[in-house]
Order: C-alpha cells, then structure tokens, then sequence
C-alpha cells in the first residue's frame, strides 16, 4: 500500500471515530430540535476499494516455495484444507474427515486431490494449475496422493508435512509411500507466509483501520449496567457495518481484565471500572488485532493511572526494540524489563506479564514471529506482529494496550494510531 493511500485510511478511520466520541459534546438544544441519530447511521462500509490478492501472486508464492523446497533439498510439501491452502492457491476448503490436498512439487505444477464427489465444485474454485486427482469413497485417497509423487519421477527422498495437516493425513500417507522421509514443511510454508507483500499488508491496514473504528463505536456506547456481551455485541455490529462481518472480540469488565483470556463470572458495567477490549476481525482473509484500557465514567484512580502508564512505557520499550536483523525476543526482554524493573513478575509470574509480549500475525490471527523469550528468529521487513505487555494483577485488573507493527525498510511501523493516554485511546 502506498504512503498516500495508508494516511488516508488512517485519517478516514479517526475522522469517523471522533465523530462518534463527539456526539455527546453536541449542544443539547441542537440535540432536542435534530432528530436523533442512532450510533449505527454513523458507520459505512470501508470496504469497496479493497483489491484481493491476485492470482499473479499466488503463482510468485508457489515460485518462492519451489526455490524454498530446492534450498531445503524438499521434494514436495503437502498442504492440508486450511489456512495455508488458501494462502497459495485461493482456495477455501472446509477440512472435514475426507482429505483433500494441494501437493506443491520443486518442480512443476501444482496437482490436487480431492474426493471423487466434490471434483465439480473443487475446480470450480481452482485458479492455478489445473491437475486434480480424485478418489472414491472406497479408494485410499494416501495412495492417490503417493501416485501423485511417482508420477512426478519422486521415488525417494524427502517431503515436508505442511505444519497444520491432520495427523490421520500424514499417518496415511507415510504407510502409503513408506520409501520417502517425512519432515516438517516449516522451512518453506513459514519463510513464505510470515513476509508479507505490499497488497497483504494493504488488506491488513484495512482490517485495522475499520478495528479502530469499531472499538471507537463501542467506547461511544459504554452505559452504567450493560454487560460484558453487550459491549462485544456492539463492537461485533459496528464491525459488520463498517465491512468486516465476524468481527468482535474479548470485552474485560473491572477484576475481570486481569484474566488475560477472561473470566466466567458475569459482569456489568460501574463508573470507575476499567474497560478492556481485545478486538479483530479479518479482510479478504487478512486480520488486525487491536486492544484498549479505558476507565468508564470516571477520573482515573491513582493505581489505574499509574499501571496504565506502565502498560505505555513497556509497549514502547517493546516497539523500541523492533529492529531489523534483531532477534523477535529482544522486543519481548524489552516490554518486560520495564515491567519487572517496576516490582512485578520477575519472568512470568503474576501480578506481571504473564504471556508473551506479541505475536505474528497475517492470514492467521496468531503466526509465527512471536515476541516471546527463546525465539531467536531476525526480524526482516515484511514480518508483522503485535507488541501487547499486559499487565495483570489479580483481585485487581489488567490494562493491555495491543497494536500491531510491520517491519520496513526504516525500521517497524504501526498500522493502527496508538494510546497516548489513558482517556486517549487513539491518540
């Protein structure tokens, strides 16, 4: 996405935002004379201008794959119904119990297969290759998928498992061509998909820019009673208006926000209780993942203020150390120093930062490029994550400020305007 065109979306979503935030500063006389205006009118679709991923793209992926595979001395990698499958093909596949694979070759075209009863519909999704081998429902779809191999002149050697194919698959397919070593397709599927392109990262932006916007909707609506579910439902709908169907997330009421995943106990709403929201929702395929603190109703406490504060400077710290050719875990040692240099932890231990500090993120909301101690992989350009040090105390609450960043070639960006402070959500 270009510079111009990422600073208008940004500026599309705060503008909308504020108009939002501002509706109650309204004169009241203004209010009683104009008709009301409910929350939803407020919101469009920011979708139309969105371009999908083209299937030039996804030829040069498996390109970049195939020289992955010959690097790696990797004959061939299977790709299981899922995430990755849609990554270099386009296709969506539901991965039920019957399998259907993409098997991409160093060399070579693509080959898929498929139940015999689906191939109609199975091609009617296909937009590169065009080789699909079916089976029927009393055939071995493992030999189909090892007839394949033969077929491609592979009579050993070595084929990667893509990371989320199902055990049954592999199982099946390891009995029915035992010649072969099986290892994990990692080297390949993960170097692809964790470096992202300039038309992923424009889907991305998107998905963050109409986040914004949705979190800045349910701010706009906090009332004195409402439940945790209600918030959510609010920011799901404005999601849904604003393009983005599915999208929602994780609303922390009070003692509630410092469980990092949520409690089961039933909240409502009091003036003076921390409000967090851990937000998302995906376009063309591609996720953002946003989470604000805010007090409701209320100054600050002085302990709110102090560990929201906290919560600022260790996400700082964590962007600070977003440098290029720099390991993911120094963004991680940087957030939670800051975290334990003021009392809390030490390492993991509550009240702290209990997780890590970020993770990848693109097609999935959670990829690889995690901020997290141990994790010795270099930052390149191209790699997005989020940089999210909660800090948990409990029989409290928990403040999280989560933005995600892509690496470039000046160092990482934010794709969504950060806190600034505590009654500042987006700056």
């Amino acid at each position: 996405m270009s510079i111009r065109r990422r600073e208008f979306m940004q500026m599309a979503s705060v503008t909308a935002g504020a108009t939002l935030l501002g509706a109650a500063a309204c004169n009241p006389t203004d209010q009683a004379i104009a008709k009301p205006i409910s929350w939803q009118s407020e919101l469009k679709s920011m979708t139309a201008d969105d371009i999908p991923i083209t299937v030039e793209e996804r030829k040069s992926r498996i390109a970049r794959a195939q020289e992955l595979m010959i690097a790696n001395k990797i004959q061939a990698i299977v790709i299981d119904s899922g995430t990755a499958l849609n990554y270099f093909t386009g296709i969506r596949w539901w991965p039920s119990e019957r399998t259907a694979v993409a098997i991409i070759p160093a060399q070579g075209e693509i080959a898929y297969v498929c139940p015999a009863f689906e191939e109609s519909r199975f091609r009617e999704l296909i937009s590169v290759g065009n080789q699909v081998v079916v089976w029927q429902e009393d055939e071995s779809p493992y030999q189909k998928i090892a007839d394949v191999l033969r077929t491609r002149n592979y009579t050993s050697g070595t084929i990667g498992m893509e990371e989320r194919l199902r055990f049954f698959i592999y199982d099946g397919i390891r009995k029915a061509a035992p010649q072969f070593n099986y290892v994990s397709a990692d080297p390949v599927t993960m170097n692809c998909r964790m470096i992202k392109s300039a038309a992923e990262l424009a889907l991305m932006q998107k998905a963050s820019d109409i986040t914004v916007a949705a979190i800045k909707a349910g701010i706009s609506q906090l009332k004195e009673g409402m439940s945790q579910g209600d918030l959510n439902n609010i920011i799901s709908e404005a999601h849904t208006l604003l393009g983005a169907p599915g999208g929602g997330g994780l609303i922390l009421f009070a003692e509630s926000s410092a469980y990092p995943h949520g409690s089961t106990k039933p909240r409502t709403l009091k003036k003076g209780d921390i409000v967090l929201m851990d937000c998302g929702c995906s376009i063309q395929g591609y996720s953002s993942d946003i989470t604000r603190t805010v007090v409701f109703g209320a100054p600050p406490t002085k302990r709110q203020q102090e560990i929201w504060d906290l919560e600022k400077k260790s996400q700082d710290a964590g962007f600070a150390a977003a440098v290029l050719g720099k390991p993911c875990e120094d963004i991680d040692h940087a957030a939670r120093k800051v975290i334990t240099d003021a009392g809390f932890g030490p390492g993991y231990k509550l009240p702290g930062l209990p997780h890590r500090t970020g993770h990848g993120i693109g097609m999935d909301g959670h990829e690889w490029g995690n901020a997290v101690n141990g994790n010795k992989q270099l930052l390149h350009a191209g790699m997005c994550f989020s940089i999210e040090p909660t800090i948990a105390i409990p029989g409290e609450f928990g403040v999280r400020l989560e933005d995600c960043v892509y690496m470039t070639e000046q160092g990482p960006k934010w794709f969504s305007p950060v806190a600034t402070a505590i009654d500042k959500p987006f700056g």
